[in-house]
């Protein structure tokens, strides 16, 4: 596998890692990832104005795509600074230690959860925080709704996402419908122009990235020898997650609780709340219901599938998105998607919200860490003031 750069380095771009530099890089940024996709902030600062391996706009155009495509927008913009630097092997350094800090940090927590959820000051604790992730969900729906609803026709969509999902159709048949319906009533906005600096060859990829898929290959089928329902659910998650982490949550919900019964709704809010402590994306709530269900293994099998095929995308899809970004087509099918995520994100907030013990306490909860979220507090701020107003108060 080369680990060569995808194209010459660029004047602002001078700076070639190792692919050892990558991965300690990305595992010291890993360990402070709190917020999700405001990580990407500290992945530009990192990439493009401490260590200069790529220029600004190489880097905007690795944030669209990852914002194109399926799965954890910041997982996925490590991956493509890796890409970007040293080749696939570039960005399987960056993917890798960018997620280890999230899965360890998820691990101990399942374990710890386990043998712990039973003590009162922790069911006080977990009465509290359910409220709070019902909050943190809400607001994930309105911060989604500004973005993504920009027509009518987009607003339409997510009502009949809504609609849909209210009344049990499944997520994917629902998001593939939604596609369908952008593409015949949205408008495109006019398509960006690609930069110079923002183009991948293909060439160079083409080799290594036919060697990772028949690797991927080789390990989904025993992942699906260890738990076969267990990492092809992960998969869909992953693979129809437009829109960033967030977007997993109805589809983790809809499968996890609502089709396999694996969880109730309480434990995964629970799973939810952890996700937000730890750092990384809230998709890794895939390797608490994988603990959960099967300890060790099943947390191992859960984190490999639901991160796979998105760093498969990233690294296929770069050399292509020139291409990709510039088709009405596709604008209009991903807006649709867009769309129907937020009438899921919608509904999926009242049935969290079922899953609460609700008194006034929780109430106040649900709301001043709504309002908190609005106003830009740190997730990771909320989530530790909610836990200590649980404590206090929610006995």
């Amino acid at each position: 596998m080369t680990s060569r750069p995808l194209v010459p380095a660029t004047p602002a771009a001078t700076g070639s890692p190792t692919l050892g530099q990558l991965f300690r890089a990305f595992l010291r940024l890993g360990a402070t990832a709190f917020g999700g996709p405001t990580m990407v902030v500290y992945i530009r600062r990192l990439a493009v104005e401490r260590k200069s391996w790529l220029a600004a706009s190489e880097f905007d155009d690795g944030v669209a795509l990852c914002q194109a495509i399926p799965g954890a927008t910041a997982m996925q913009t490590a991956a493509y600074v890796g890409l970007r630097a040293r080749g696939p092997a570039g960005a399987m350094a960056s993917f890798i230690g960018f997620g280890l800090p999230a899965f360890a940090w998820m691990m101990v927590l399942s374990a710890l959860y386990v043998r712990a959820h039973g003590l009162p000051v922790v069911v006080s604790a977990f009465g509290g925080l359910r409220a709070v992730v019902v909050a943190l969900v809400a607001n994930a729906a309105v911060s989604f709704g500004k973005t993504s609803l920009q027509q009518w026709s987009q607003v339409a969509v997510a009502a009949l996402a809504a609609a849909l999902f209210g009344i049990g159709a499944h997520p994917i048949s629902v998001i593939v419908l939604a596609a369908f319906a952008g593409w015949g009533l949205i408008r495109p906005r006019r398509p960006e122009s690609p930069t110079a600096a923002g183009r991948v060859h293909v060439a160079s990829t083409v080799r290594p990235v036919s060697i990772i898929v028949i690797a991927a290959v080789g390990g989904f089928a025993v992942l699906a020898l260890a738990d076969r329902q267990l990492a092809a659910l992960m998969v869909r998650v992953d693979l129809f997650a437009f829109g960033g982490g967030f977007a997993s949550v109805p589809l983790m919900y809809h499968e996890v609780v609502e089709v396999h019964h694996w969880l109730g709704g309480s434990t995964l809010l629970d799973g939810i709340m952890l996700g937000q402590v730890t750092p990384g994306p809230i998709v890794i709530t895939a390797t608490f219901v994988g603990q959960q269900l099967h300890g060790l293994v099943g947390g191992i099998i859960a984190t490999i599938a639901v991160f796979l095929p998105s760093f498969l995308m990233v690294v296929a899809v770069a050399p292509y998105f020139d291409r990709l970004r510039r088709s009405a087509t596709f604008a209009r099918l991903i807006s649709g998607v867009l769309g129907s995520f937020v009438g899921l994100l919608l509904v999926v907030t009242v049935r969290l919200a079922q899953n609460v013990a609700w008194s006034w306490m929780h109430a106040l909860l649900a709301v001043g860490a709504f309002v908190a979220l609005r106003l830009k507090v740190d997730v990771l701020w909320v989530v530790a003031a909610g836990t200590i107003l649980s404590i206090a108060l929610c006995r």
